[in-house]
């Protein structure tokens, strides 16, 4: 059977969610073969293995700590060349976009970034795409080469099946380039124990009508009772209330999670753009004309400081 390449997102050998989700994917165009590259690689076997993966590809080098991106896509390159696979799948983050677009060019394939789902074609896979601000859906394959696909979070299930897992060592010669960018220092970020915002199954934003940084409580408290990220629109970021790297929308993040709660938000196409496709969208607002409310599953027409705080009081008595 045909060979997919699954490039994986980890930390020291925790592996991230989207990369499951990849393995899921990988599975309906062949047989998921796994990428694991920098400290901590081979220690991703045994979940890789439990999600399906028959292979796993393993680097530890200190090149792909110490220096960006370039390492990274000499070890695909080198891993493209060893098993000929169908298809390389690519975790959608900034860097996994920036890499896939380097390994597509060494390559000579094309390239589809920020795919929402994945299916096997006579030609080759299948991508569908969000396009136009969500308004349109796009099917896609890459036309010459092998194709190289970046997946945005959440947009398959994570589902374990046992595969091999089995661990191989993945030679890498690094090229000059690889050396060019290097990593002087790197810096925590802080935790807030709440999960990343674009690989969450649920996400609560607010937006203008929160009405200050202060009040934003009120939405941090209902995404605590759901476990869930927080979100704001740009409005709210360029008043200062909420930091950017929450932003949600054309300028900020894109999120297609299970859930999306928007609070206070009017639903401008620029907001749109980063959340029009998650699964359902729910919304509250005390403008019953608001645009939100033409994209919405379920609308609430309320004052969100009635509305959520009730919400949440709801939710933490059922927990209880």
């Amino acid at each position: 059977m045909a060979e997919v390449l699954v490039v994986v997102d980890h930390v020291d050998g925790a592996v991230r969610k989207p990369t499951l989700e990849l393995l899921t994917l990988a599975r309906r165009l062949g047989e998921p073969v796994a990428v694991a590259l920098g400290a901590g690689a081979a220690r991703t076997a045994g979940v890789l293995g439990e999600h399906g993966a028959v292979r796993v590809l393993t680097s530890e080098a200190p090149e792909f700590a110490q220096y960006l991106v370039v390492p990274k896509v000499d070890a695909l390159q080198a891993a493209v060349a060893a098993v000929s696979p169908v298809a390389v799948l690519v975790p959608s983050s900034a860097e996994g976009k920036e890499v896939a677009a380097r390994l597509a060019v060494r390559i000579g394939s094309g390239i589809i970034t920020d795919a929402v789902d994945l299916e096997a074609g006579e030609s080759g896979p299948v991508a569908t795409q969000s396009a136009f601000a969500a308004s349109f859906s796009v099917k896609s394959r890459v036309s010459r080469g092998v194709p190289v696909i970046t997946v945005k979070p959440n947009s398959a299930p994570v589902e374990p099946v046992a595969g091999a897992g089995v661990v191989e060592e993945l030679a890498v010669e690094f090229s000059a380039a690889a050396s060019g960018t290097k990593v002087l220092s790197r810096t925590p970020r802080a935790s807030t124990g709440r999960p990343e915002l674009t690989e969450a199954a649920i996400v609560v934003s607010g937006g203008r009508g929160v009405n200050g940084a202060e009040n934003f409580a009120v939405i941090e408290a209902l995404a605590d009772s759901l476990g869930a990220a927080v979100g704001a629109s740009r409005a709210a970021v360029d008043a200062g209330w909420y930091p950017h790297t929450n932003q949600v929308g054309q300028t900020g993040k894109s999120v297609s999670p299970q859930l999306y709660i928007a609070s206070g938000i009017s639903g401008a196409i620029q907001h749109r753009a980063g959340m029009q496709t998650s699964k359902t969208i729910v919304a509250v607002n005390k403008d019953a004309e608001a645009p939100i409310f033409e994209l919405v599953d379920y609308g609430v027409v309320g004052d969100l400081f009635d509305v959520v705080p009730q919400l949440t009081e709801e939710i933490n008595a059922r927990k209880g």
